[in-house]
C-alpha cells in the first residue's frame, strides 16, 4: 500500500470516529447530560491517532515534501490551507477539554453546549478537511510527484508506520469497536 493510500484509508477510520462524535452530541442535547467517558475518549483519538499519527505523517512527509518540491500553488494550498486547518482541529480539541474539565468540575449548561458545540464543529472542519485531501491534496501530489519522490514517501511512510505501529494497532482496534 502506497503512502497515500496508506492516508486515505486512515480518514475512514477518522470519519467513522467524526459519526461517533456527532451521535453523542446528539444524545448530550437529547438527554441534558454529557457522557464525559466517551469524550475522552474521543479526544484521547483525536490527538493521538487524528492529530499526533495520521496528521504526523502528513505534517513529516507528505506536506513537507509537497512544499519542497512542487513550487508555490503547493505552499500555498499546504501552509494556508492544510495546515491552518490541523491547527484549527487542534483548537477545537483543546476547547473540547477544557468543556470537559468544567462539565466534570460542575455539571451545567454552559458547559454541556460547549462540549456540543467543539465536538460537532471538530467534525464539521474534519469531513470538509478530508474531502479536500482525498480530492484535491493527494491527487495533487500524485499527479506532480516524479516516481522517485512518490517512492520517497512511501519509504518514509513505511519507516512512520513501523515506529507507531503499537498506536496504529490500538487506535484501529478501538474503531472497530465502535
Amino acid at each position: 500500500m502506497s503512502g497515500i493510500e496508506i492516508l486515505v484509508r486512515e480518514h475512514q477510520n477518522i470519519l467513522k470516529v467524526v459519526k461517533a462524535i456527532r451521535q453523542s452530541a446528539i444524545q448530550a442535547m437529547n438527554d441534558g447530560a454529557v457522557d464525559t467517558k466517551n469524550f475522552w475518549e474521543y479526544l484521547d483519538f483525536i490527538r493521538n491517532y487524528a492529530d499526533k499519527h495520521h496528521h504526523g505523517k502528513e505534517e513529516k512527509i507528505l506536506f513537507k515534501i509537497m512544499t519542497e518540491t512542487l513550487g508555490a500553488a503547493a505552499e500555498k494550498l499546504i501552509k494556508h490551507g492544510m495546515l491552518v486547518e490541523h491547527d484549527m482541529g487542534r483548537l477545537y480539541a483543546q476547547n473540547l477539554e477544557t468543556a470537559l474539565r468544567s462539565y466534570e468540575n460542575q455539571p451545567n449548561d454552559d458547559a454541556r453546549v460547549d462540549i456540543i458545540a467543539n465536538a460537532v464543529a471538530y467534525g464539521e472542519l474534519l469531513q470538509r478537511h478530508i474531502d479536500k485531501e482525498d480530492n484535491v491534496v493527494y491527487p495533487f501530489a500524485e499527479r506532480q510527484f516524479s516516481k522517485e519522490i512518490l517512492e520517497k514517501v512511501n519509504q518514509d511512510t513505511e519507516v512512520f508506520e513501523k515506529e507507531e505501529a503499537a498506536v496504529r494497532e490500538h487506535y484501529e482496534n478501538w474503531v472497530n469497536q465502535l
